[in-house]
């Protein structure tokens, strides 16, 4: 039914308005208690570690920090876990619904392997899992005892990952898969070990027992590696606006660069907030590493292109090309889009097709059937501003012949 496209698109934008805001709750906490710990005050006597005034929405707040625990369970005590899980649940959710549902379209790419969707779907749901219980295996190795070639290794593995995403799902499937498993571990990290850490030193105070320092040691380890991860994950969930960052030869490197910039910029931040100095530097390099991505992304688009229309059509693509008015809509899509969504765009200011996505020959317009129906048929997105003066009644070409492939 053709009003399966629609609402499976409300559900898409449903979730990911979720996501969105359980992130920002999640990263909103995240970066306060960051900052928060480094800028104590540690001089001042007294059992907490450290204390800090600080003023917000016409009130003062005195916060104390005991490194341990305090020696008696607080009546009230607020815990922050919900944030994380609600994130990463939505975040899944959202997978499954665009890049799982919508694996053909969005997630498998037969140039780079050719896979059956449930085999593609497997990869990705394993990738997570698996990646997850090796960064835990190394944290508890010996290597827990050395952070920094702990976060060398950690930053080796997510390269092998982006370059194995890159040459087995679409370039965008791939950005978004390496978000995903970089979240995995975050999520997992307050799950797995703060959370439970956590609880044992509750446990301890309700049992009079003095907790053992080891439990908070662990978990400020995790917390540490999320606070650094925080911020390429946001690149990488927002990278399926930009083609030039998922859909270029070097994609797989312009991540890994994502990341050097993240630690960058959050050990400028860090630094400040724990009050020593003012590292300008950071910038310095993150403008260069960013400099450096940039010039990864020119190789010519055109590379990726040149098979493209080797590929035979899916059974459920073919549909689209047999459908009645295919003829009407491919020269309806070639007169209005083709000449931004081209393997050399003539439309002045476009370099490269817009999301990677291809509208000049037949299988172009069968292979994006559904993104054509909801971007130009029911809605007005596409082209932009229409500058191309698409008719309303080709709009409803593209509807009646999408319609006509799906039926209903």
């Amino acid at each position: 039914m053709y009003e399966h496209a629609i609402l499976w698109d409300w559900m898409g934008f449903a979730l990911r308005w979720l996501h969105v805001v359980t992130a920002i709750a999640w990263i909103g906490s995240s970066f306060y208690f960051i900052a928060l710990d480094l800028g104590l005050n540690r001089n001042i006597a007294g059992p907490a570690d450290g204390e800090e005034w600080q003023v917000h929405g016409g009130g003062f707040y005195h916060v104390q920090k005991y490194l341990v625990a305090p020696e008696a369970m607080p009546e009230h005590l607020t815990w922050f876990k919900w944030e994380s899980y609600a994130t990463w649940l939505s975040g899944a959710a959202l997978l499954m619904v665009v890049y799982w549902a919508g694996g053909h379209l969005y997630l498998i790419d037969a140039e780079k392997a050719d896979l059956a969707l449930w085999q593609a779907i497997l990869i990705s749901a394993a990738s997570l899992g698996v990646g997850w219980l090796v960064y835990d295996a190394l944290c508890k190795s010996p290597l827990g005892e050395r952070p920094t070639l702990l976060m060398v290794l950690l930053f080796a593995m997510l390269v092998a990952m982006s370059w194995g995403y890159h040459h087995v799902f679409t370039g965008r499937a791939a950005m978004l898969h390496l978000g995903a498993f970089t979240a995995t571990i975050m999520t997992a990290n307050v799950f797995f070990i703060i959370m439970p850490n956590q609880r044992v030193v509750v446990a301890d105070l309700k049992a009079g027992r003095a907790p053992d320092p080891k439990y908070g040691k662990i978990a400020k380890l995790r917390s540490t590696h999320n606070n650094y991860l925080t911020l390429p994950v946001v690149f990488l969930m927002l990278s399926n606006h930009y083609p030039l960052a998922f859909a270029t030869a070097h994609a797989w490197l312009i991540a890994p660069l994502v990341f050097l910039m993240g630690v960058t910029i959050r050990h400028w931040f860090n630094t400040r907030h724990a009050r020593k100095g003012n590292p300008h530097w950071t910038w310095a390099v993150t403008v260069i590493l960013f400099l450096i991505a940039a010039w990864l992304s020119v190789a010519p688009m055109q590379d990726r292109y040149e098979d493209a229309e080797a590929r035979a059509l899916t059974p459920f693509e073919a549909r689209f090309a047999e459908a009645e008015g295919f003829g009407e809509v491919h020269d309806i899509v070639m007169g209005r889009c083709s000449m931004c969504h081209a393997r050399e765009p003539v439309y002045d200011g476009i370099r490269w097709a817009p999301k990677g996505v291809l509208l000049e020959t037949e299988g172009d317009v069968a292979r994006h059937a559904r993104e054509i129906y909801l971007q130009a048929g029911m809605s007005h997105a596409m082209p932009p501003a229409n500058v191309t003066w698409m008719e309303e009644e080709d709009r409803r070409a593209l509807v009646r012949w999408y319609r006509a492939a799906v039926g209903g």
